[in-house]
């Protein structure tokens, strides 16, 4: 197993909670886990092949009506590589926004597409914020039920951060305009 393929130890950690299919857990990933990491099928296969071949999960198939599954279940080598993960001291927390990338070189194009691309990181910021408060309101109430904490904590990291993002949205926006209205500044 590639020791820098952290899609190796998000699967990892969702299968410790319930055995899954290649699709359940691109879904699992697609949903609360897509706000701070990403996994695409291209990924979550060859990752899943090299872990079973590694003795860290294993596959069962499954029939369900007409249609058979392949089910993942985590072994011990799988836990125990999950938790000396977990022990890591040194972490990776790259930050990759696009949005930053065309503020960044915008000075090649007009200070209202700068505007508009950022007004577009805000409309996305607030769409994402709304959902992270939803589940920060459901995980609230069940909070003393096994990782949920550690969910919730997650979670309002995530409302923190993005709270940031707006309030950065408003601070480059009045900026943008105020030169707009006195370029000489």
């Amino acid at each position: 197993m590639a020791k820098d393929r952290k899609i190796d130890m998000v699967m990892l950690g969702l299968l410790s909670h319930e055995d899954l299919t290649g699709y359940d857990i691109k879904k699992r990933i697609d949903g609360v886990i897509s706000f701070f990491w990403k996994g695409s099928f291209g990924s979550i296969y060859p990752a899943l092949n090299d872990m079973e071949k590694n003795g860290l999960i294993e596959s069962r198939t499954e029939s369900r009506g007409a249609r058979e599954k392949i089910l993942y279940h985590i072994m011990d080598k799988g836990t125990e590589s999950l938790k000396d993960w977990l022990r890591e001291e040194q972490v990776s927390n790259d930050l990759k926004y696009e949005t930053l990338l065309k503020l960044y070189f915008g000075g090649v194009e007009e200070r209202d597409i700068t505007l508009h691309n950022i007004e577009l990181f805000e409309e996305e910021t607030r769409r994402t914020l709304s959902v992270l408060r939803i589940y920060r309101d459901n995980l609230e109430k069940v909070l003393d039920d096994g990782d949920h904490l550690n969910y919730y904590l997650t979670v309002t990291f995530g409302i923190d951060t993005y709270e940031a993002y707006l309030k950065w949205c408003a601070k480059a926006k009045r900026i943008l305009e105020e030169r707009s209205e006195h370029p000489e500044k």
